[in-house]
């Protein structure tokens, strides 16, 4: 055995020339080119690797589970993705793992790398921050992975991403449609996709409609209920005067809806309601709130026939998908000009 305790596939890898994932794939009987078995074989040997005997016992390395990890288990949006997934998934014959980070970085990078430890097949990633640590690890992650996100170009793991950018867009064009004219908007954090992508339509639009941006109309917390609630009262407190609040998802809507009508306000008469997500929350509330679809439900299906596809055949190249936002008005946006936009 060499110094530093047992071989890994690491240092396999590092004694073969190869990366971690194909070291990976031919230890697990997954499949690779025949030079690249050679040198990982040869490497194995040298290096005294003993497989591991629960791994060996599953029929062909496989574990026939899958793992699904995301921020908030309890997230509407990411019920809908789980309920696509799983229902692509189990009928491939796979089980569905499910792992709530709570957008921790270290949670997410840990989920990526037990990848090598043969819990799970393959992973699909669903994070809110893309980080240098983020790229680092899915480049040599031991398993297929599918990002629901967006992914630099150089990153070779496949990813399904949503227009944010585009959706907010609709939705703040919808509110200067219909009337308004001072548009707030409340935000989740500004360092993350989402965040930074969803005010960069917001800004478009208003540049479009030619509506000047006034920061005192913005807050950026959270994507919580309560952040919402808590962002819409120090927004109304403050004196900005919005007639027209854009959330960058429904939760935070739902969460200025109550504190709107704890100011005694009308919606819409009063103020005019938009979320993002067009979640089951978005048909919950009343008024019934209008919202933008980002696909949630395609961007987990699509995301789990992906990595099916991964698992069945490694040789592709990366591939990047884009679903397309739709507005969904509803009551909470009526048109102050009659007819709603």
């Amino acid at each position: 055995m060499p110094e530093g305790g047992p071989p890994t596939i690491v240092s396999i890898a590092e004694r073969a020339g190869v990366s971690i994932a194909s070291v990976s794939r031919v230890l697990n009987g997954v499949g690779a080119r025949p030079e690249t078995v050679r040198r990982v074989e040869r490497a194995a040997a040298e290096l005294g690797y003993v497989p591991n005997a629960v791994a060996q016992s599953l029929k062909g390395g496989r574990t026939k589970q899958l793992t699904f990890a995301m921020q908030d288990i309890g997230n509407p949006v990411y019920v809908a993705m789980v309920r696509q997934i799983q229902a692509v998934t189990r009928a491939a014959g796979y089980r569905l793992l499910l792992h709530s980070t709570d957008a921790v970085l270290e949670e997410e990078l840990a989920v990526v790398r037990s990848l090598g430890d043969r819990t799970s097949d393959g992973l699909i990633l669903c994070p809110i921050r893309i980080t240098p640590e983020h790229i680092e690890v899915l480049k040599s992650a031991a398993g297929p992975v599918v990002v629901i996100g967006s992914l630099p170009g150089d990153v070779p793991v496949d990813a399904v991403a949503a227009d944010s950018v585009t959706g907010a867009r609709l939705a703040v064009t919808h509110l200067a449609e219909t009337g308004r004219e001072r548009i707030a908007f409340l935000n989740g954090p500004l360092d993350t996709v989402p965040g930074h992508n969803r005010r960069q339509g917001y800004l478009k639009a208003l540049a479009d409609h030619g509506i000047v941006p006034e920061p005192a109309l913005e807050r950026a917390t959270s994507f919580g209920l309560a952040a919402g609630r808590a962002a819409m009262l120090d927004l109304l407190d403050s004196g900005a005067a919005p007639d027209a609040v854009f959330c960058a998802n429904d939760q935070l809507a739902l969460g200025a809806g109550q504190a709107a009508h704890e100011r005694g306000l009308r919606i819409p008469e009063d103020l005019a309601l938009v979320g993002m997500d067009d979640s089951e929350l978005a048909r919950a509330g009343w008024p019934p709130l209008t919202s933008v679809d980002l696909g949630s439900e395609e961007r987990g299906r699509t995301a789990a026939r992906m990595l099916l596809e991964r698992l069945a055949q490694d040789a592709t190249a990366a591939r990047r998908i884009t679903t397309a936002p739709r507005l969904v008005v509803r009551a909470s946006s009526a048109s102050r000009r009659g007819s709603a936009s």
